[in-house]
């Protein structure tokens, strides 16, 4: 064999050699560890018998057994989302997620499973007026590092932005009065909050906001950039549970309305 022949095979077989590498290395995705955060209600929550719940819960739950994985899963806190994710945490946000273009710049996500517009909440006797303007000089509480934050960094510059960890913790000051309104997901003030008897006395104010620039694409599982066969298996699934009437009925079980959206 002359040295360009033995070059060639020597090219070719380490080209198998990494190849098989790969191949045995890649996950089957049998077992699938899903982040949720367990402090947005009615979408993740902790119940009294310390075991996590909520639409996004049994979303979760529904597409594993759609995928046929067993699913894992690990309690985060928000801020720490994404980094979890990438650190190999676990595989998968299962999260009430907005699909914005500035998280596809650090993670992949399937399409939506679910859409729901943003909405500023207040005390009865605040303006009915959400405008920047109407704001001026008001508290207004936002869950940190979501896309409300982003939307209100950007708009209410005139506003005073105070900035928390969980959205239950925003609800509490704003009913201790050291806010004066929050600008949060509609479905989660709505029932995890306007709902119960700290929200008396409290309401939607102005319009709903539904700007996609920063409102994203709707609500969608995130996982790495590299896995897209389990990207490819979860939009499967989501397309199966809406057309065999399983997503409706974890819906119904919420809501009384649609929330995935057009």
């Amino acid at each position: 064999m002359n040295r360009r022949h033995l070059s060639t095979w020597l090219a070719l077989s380490l080209a198998i050699l990494t190849h098989g590498a790969a191949l045995a290395q890649a996950p089957d995705w049998k077992k699938v560890r899903i982040g949720v955060e367990g402090a947005y209600p009615p979408f993740s929550e902790v119940g009294s018998d310390g075991k996590i719940k909520g639409f996004d819960i049994d979303i979760a739950l529904a597409l594993c057994a759609e995928i046929k994985a067993e699913c894992t899963l690990v309690q985060q806190d928000w801020d720490g989302m994404i980094p979890g994710l990438q650190a190999r945490k676990f595989d998968a946000i299962i999260a009430s997620m907005a699909i914005t273009e500035e998280r596809k710049k650090a993670v992949a996500f399937t399409g939506k499973y679910a859409s729901t517009p943003s909405m500023f909440v207040a005390r009865t006797g605040l303006k009915d007026d959400n405008s920047p303007a109407a704001l001026k000089g008001k508290k207004i509480g936002v869950q940190r590092s979501t896309k409300h934050d982003k939307y209100l960094t950007a708009l209410y510059k005139d506003s005073e932005i105070v900035r928390y960890g969980k959205q239950d913790e925003v609800f509490l000051d704003l009913v201790a009065g050291r806010i004066d309104t929050t600008f949060c997901d509609s479905v989660a003030a709505d029932i995890g909050f306007l709902k119960k008897p700290d929200g008396k006395g409290f309401r939607f104010i102005g319009a709903a906001i539904d700007d996609a620039a920063y409102m994203g694409e709707g609500a969608g599982i995130a996982l790495r950039k590299g896995d897209a066969v389990l990207q490819k298996k979860f939009n499967d699934a989501i397309g199966a549970i809406r057309a065999n009437g399983v997503y409706k009925k974890l819906q119904d079980k919420y809501f009384d309305y649609d929330v995935f959206g057009k």
